[in-house]
């Protein structure tokens, strides 16, 4: 006789931030057996898109993720221009990455205060929360708002860096390099974090490797997987810049829940580099192709081809495949977040932990539900529903639960 029986989190439920259902079989506190069920968030982002012009869709593309949303309109961007062979000033770039750099730094660090209040630590979340507000009021500060900037075009960047801008900039990556020592000792050595989290969600290279895994998800496996190393994009191929993983600190890549605390702590490290790196060698220049948007619209209208791109978003690999076809709108338009590809490894690291550990080893992955689902149409009459026809299987359904209540 099986002691065990099955659990069901989500879609809605405390430790969800965003509706995703697990399914576990659990034999006493220990999780033996782990699916998953996405679908339940819809927006048809994509639909949308494939119905306005590129400049619109920029804009769009950018409301796929609320926390980082510069790597939407950036890939979109990136992938038109290959299409349109539309060469980008080097200032332009630069900005790009500044913006991208200062984007992780923010999406890291409210994920380590996401991480806290999974765990039960409350007062840390609050405190992460407060040292983030700064990283958001340069961003304000250079684009006018702190979450949808706005500020990608196709063929540059809408809006400079400025002279006056960039002491502000500066003062502000010494504020998280003085930061960054408090926010270590919180996540890294404090006792009771590290009982929480070391050798708690693992996933080994191999797994890592075997599950496609993307992302400070991967690379906390010790996989040395990065984008903006790998297929290097913007100014990156003129930065210093390496994969970030525990050997880093001098640390054995374990690919625990520790691990990926610690890949992201030491990004935002990475992060504050790479933005002083663009600051002193920001050079002079244009920051848009075509700076007239009607011009820029009728060259557009007129490319044929397709093409993929490539960017390391904050949470992993995030790719855009675009298709033009000599017309307003692209023929075809199709996003894959990286959450989509980190999701099938929760599956080895949840297995085996316990109930408790649920919470944290699901939000390890930092995981955006929103930027994953998405919707197919078909071109099949048999797959459109009329509101006769749904009504009809709505009394079906009702009709249906009703006699199992009788029973």
């Amino acid at each position: 006789m099986s002691n065990s029986f099955e659990l069901c989190v989500g879609p809605i439920h405390p430790a969800l931030k965003e509706p995703i259902q697990l399914d576990f079989e659990v034999e006493g506190e220990r999780v033996k057996n782990v699916s998953f069920k996405l679908g339940q968030v819809h927006r048809a982002i994509e639909w949308a898109g494939m119905r306005r012009n590129p400049i619109q869709i920029l804009y769009l593309a950018e409301r796929i993720c609320g926390i980082c949303n510069v790597c939407h309109p950036m890939a979109f961007s990136m992938a038109l221009e290959k299409i349109a062979e539309i060469e980008v000033p080097k200032r332009a770039e630069y900005i790009r990455v500044i913006n991208a750099e200062l984007e992780r730094i923010h999406s890291h660090i409210l994920w380590a205060g996401v991480a806290a209040h999974e765990l039960g630590f409350d007062s840390v979340m609050h405190y992460t929360w407060r040292v983030r507000e700064k990283v958001l009021d340069i961003i304000e500060m250079l684009n006018g708002n702190r979450i949808t900037k706005g500020v990608f075009m196709i063929g540059g960047v809408r809006r400079d860096v400025k002279k006056e801008h960039i002491p502000k900039i500066r003062q502000a990556l010494q504020y998280y390099r003085d930061c960054y020592a408090k926010l270590e000792k919180i996540f890294l050595k404090d006792a009771s974090i590290k009982a929480r989290t070391r050798d708690i969600g693992v996933l080994s290279k191999k797994e890592a490797l075997k599950l496609c895994a993307v992302g400070p998800t991967a690379r906390a496996s010790g996989v040395k997987k990065d984008i903006r190393v790998d297929f290097a994009y913007a100014a990156y191929p003129w930065l210093d810049i390496k994969p970030v993983t525990p050997e880093i600190a001098g640390l054995k890549a374990r690919g625990d829940t520790f691990d990926r605390i610690l890949v992201r702590l030491l990004e935002v490290k990475q992060s504050i580099d790479l933005i002083e790196q663009c600051l002193n060698d920001l050079p002079a220049g244009p920051i848009l192709a075509e700076p007239v948007l009607q011009k820029l619209l009728v060259q557009l209208k007129g490319v044929e081809g397709e093409s993929i791109a490539l960017q390391e978003a904050p949470r992993g690999e995030l790719i855009h495949y675009l298709k033009m076809a000599a017309q307003d709108s692209p023929y075809a338009w199709k996003v894959r977040a990286p959450t989509y590809a980190n999701l099938p490894p929760l599956i080895p690291m949840l297995s085996g932990c316990e109930i408790a550990d649920i919470p944290i080893v699901a939000a390890s992955i930092d995981p955006c539900i929103s930027c994953t689902n998405r919707v197919v149409q078909i071109d099949n009459d048999d797959s459109i529903l009329s509101m006769d026809k749904l009504r009809e299987l709505s009394v079906q359904k009702t009709n249906k639960i009703l006699r199992e209540v009788k029973k």
